[in-house]
């Protein structure tokens, strides 16, 4: 492990706005972190627009994310263009993302503040809705761009290129265009491989193919990924996982690297990311019944 690491003396801590036990677990990790000598600790849901408005404004050294992987994604889509590191704590049911578990913080937070840690660099995408000439949107993405058939069970026609070259025509339910990081969430569930998140690979990935390209496909660092939609009925983009957007005949998406990437906190050996892959591959407790 790593020593050294800056000692984070302003600290951010954000959590699950519906998590009834949050609130409570983010004030006695604020009273610890003051009792410890941090100079500024302030708690928040992650969607509270004040908190976030601080957060962007650099007013904070290092940002606790408490919640499961949705709030951990929402944590690197603030603190990434910044540079702000993320711990996350989890306190949701899958958590793939999290470093600390709900137990664990009060023996984990004091190697944080000794600096005996290490910051991993996660892979971000930007994703540009085109229609013809006009930008109809443009967002940062941290697991995956998914474009696919909306309410009506049809599959849509998608046409994916890279660097301007046509790669495939898809006729599939949808196409999943996703970072090392989002190999193991969408891309996973229909059969992507499993990319090591330090990685700066896109992966492309059909949804249910019929008849078409049903391989995934590793691009190379750099690659320009542009997916256009032929269709008479309705298809959607999603960016994380996120309310859908319509997409009409002739949209395209444009998926490319972004320079900025999300800096995650972890305490573990470089070894963790397989450990406990397959630790939740065997316990998958998304499939147990949790309230």
């Amino acid at each position: 492990m790593e020593n050294g690491q800056p000692v984070p003396q302003r600290i951010a801590i954000g959590y699950h706005p519906s998590l009834a036990d949050a609130p409570l677990e983010a004030e006695q990790i604020t009273r610890f972190l003051q009792g410890r000598g941090v100079a500024q600790v302030i708690h928040a849901p992650m969607s509270d627009k004040a908190f976030r408005q601080q957060v962007k404004a650099g007013q904070f050294d290092l940002l606790i994310a408490l919640g499961g992987d949705g709030t951990m994604l929402r944590a690197g889509h603030l603190c990434a263009p910044l540079g702000i590191p993320v711990l996350g704590i989890n306190l949701g049911r899958f958590g793939f993302l999290m470093e600390v578990q709900r137990d664990e913080w009060r023996e984990m937070l004091p190697r944080l503040l000794d600096g005996r840690y290490r910051l991993e660099n996660r892979m971000m995408l930007r994703a540009e809705h085109r229609r013809g000439d006009q930008s109809l949107g443009c967002w940062s993405v941290l697991n995956e761009v998914v474009v696919c058939r909306g309410q009506y069970v049809r599959p849509v026609r998608l046409k994916a290129s890279v660097d301007g070259y046509t790669l495939a025509t898809y006729i599939a339910d949808g196409l999943i265009v996703a970072t090392p990081t989002g190999s193991t969430a969408y891309a996973l569930a229909v059969g992507g491989p499993i990319l090591p998140p330090d990685l700066r690979n896109i992966l492309i990935v059909a949804v249910a193919p019929h008849l078409s390209l049903d391989r995934a496909i590793i691009l190379s660092e750099g690659s320009v990924v542009t997916v256009t939609v032929n269709t008479n009925h309705e298809a959607v983009l999603s960016v994380d996982g996120q309310a859908p957007i319509t997409m009409l005949d002739g949209d395209s998406v444009r998926v490319d690297a972004l320079p900025e990437m999300a800096r995650f906190v972890r305490f573990q050996d470089y070894g963790y990311f397989y450990r406990n892959l397959t630790a939740y591959m065997e316990q998958n407790p998304a499939a147990e019944d949790s309230s």
